[in-house]
Order: C-alpha cells, then sequence, then structure tokens
C-alpha cells in the first residue's frame, strides 16, 4: 500500500483512545443491564412458582445468549477501533459475520429445545 493511502486511513491515537474509552464505558453500561436483567428474572421466578423450572431456563438462556451477542459486539467493536488498514477492517468484519451466525444458529437450536421442554411439561 502507498504511503499516501496509509496515512488516508490512519486514525489518531486521540481518536482510537476516546474510541476504546467509549467502547468500554459502553461495555460497563451494558454490564449494569445484564445485572438488572438477572435481578429481574429471579424477581419473575419468584412470583411465578408454579412455572418457576421452565421460566428459570427460558428467562436465564435469552438473557446469557444477549450478554454473549453483546459482548462479542464489543469485542468487534474494539478490534475495529484497533484496525491499522482497509485489509484487517475486512478481516475483523468477515470473522464477525462468521461467528455470529454459527453462534445465532446455535443459540437458535438451543432456544427451541429449552421452550420444548416448557410445553412438553419438562
Amino acid at each position: 500500500m502507498a504511503d499516501s493511502e496509509r496515512s488516508a486511513y490512519e486514525i489518531p491515537n486521540e481518536m482510537r483512545d476516546f474510541a476504546d474509552r467509549s467502547v468500554e464505558q459502553a461495555r460497563k453500561a451494558f454490564d449494569g443491564f445484564v445485572d438488572a436483567a438477572f435481578k429481574a428474572s429471579s424477581a419473575i421466578e419468584t412470583q411465578t412458582e408454579s412455572a418457576q423450572g421452565d421460566l428459570r431456563a427460558v428467562a436465564g438462556a435469552a438473557v446469557s445468549y444477549a450478554e454473549q451477542n453483546v459482548q462479542a459486539s464489543f469485542a468487534y467493536a474494539q478490534k475495529l477501533v484497533r484496525a491499522n488498514s482497509l485489509e484487517e477492517v475486512m478481516s475483523i468484519q468477515s470473522e464477525f459475520a462468521r461467528s455470529q451466525i454459527e453462534t445465532l444458529t446455535r443459540q437458535l437450536r438451543d432456544m427451541s429445545t429449552v421452550a420444548g421442554k416448557g410445553r412438553s411439561g419438562g
């Protein structure tokens, strides 16, 4: 890559630091959201004793999957912020897309199994 092309893509360190801090702040905010979701899930469980087992499995899986997906997105954002070339950006994007398709396919399969157990009575 020619120097002029490389310098056109280079991001100042201050911008990288700012983006890195922003991603970290968003991650911390999400962690607070996940804690609140787990607390809400626990509160729902205690209010619905007859369906407690099924509800715990479905709610726990949903919150866990959401957390995994958002954490993967934060990791992806941080990798993009640190990318040094367009080729690296494309590689990161390709790997993220492949990984998310695999993850979502597995999560849907697992969730349908959990939901099916609840409908069939366990």
